[in-house]
């Protein structure tokens, strides 16, 4: 039976003790998707929005949180990032963007977390930059969709 290792024998919350295991490269992809009214999809595809360029903006700001999980998220790892990318892709025909992210590293630990928190990071940033247009946007389906290295190799969504 798999245990939660963020949890110590005596049921306390603990960071996972990560000095045994060796360095190999490691990635993780996430996604999720912002879903939008036309308006703010119009004011997207014509690059016209008050506030400039909303996707560059979301794309930092993503980069920017995977740097920062571990001062986000209490028991991880802080990581030596080798590479974070976002990506947006509006889907005009599906009134929604679709925001991805790639994490990487040569460590001893893997970067799930922080390609969630990229993602997650973006889609809030895309959120607020068009909230004056659509404050019924929804934040939805964020998910790992593939990971590599370590001892269980590559997960694919």
């Amino acid at each position: 039976m798999t245990e939660f290792s963020h949890i110590n024998a005596a049921g306390e919350a603990n960071m996972v003790d990560v000095s045994s295991k060796s360095s190999n490269l490691r990635e993780a992809r996430a996604e999720v998707y912002v879903l939008l009214n036309s308006q703010a999809i119009g004011l997207i595809q014509r690059g016209d929005h008050h506030k400039g360029d909303i996707f560059g903006v979301s794309r930092v700001a993503g980069i920017m949180a995977a740097k920062r999980t571990s001062d986000l998220i209490p028991l991880c790892h802080p990581l030596m990032l080798t590479k974070v990318t976002v990506d947006l892709e509006l889907q005009a025909d599906q009134q929604r963007v679709r925001i991805t992210s790639l994490c990487k590293l040569d460590g001893k630990t893997g970067v799930e977390m922080e390609a969630l928190t990229a993602a997650s990071v973006a889609a809030l940033t895309l959120f607020d930059m068009c909230k004056a247009v659509d404050p019924a946007m929804r934040i939805d389906g964020l998910r790992v969709l593939e990971k590599t290295g370590g001892k269980s190799g590559r997960w694919l969504a």
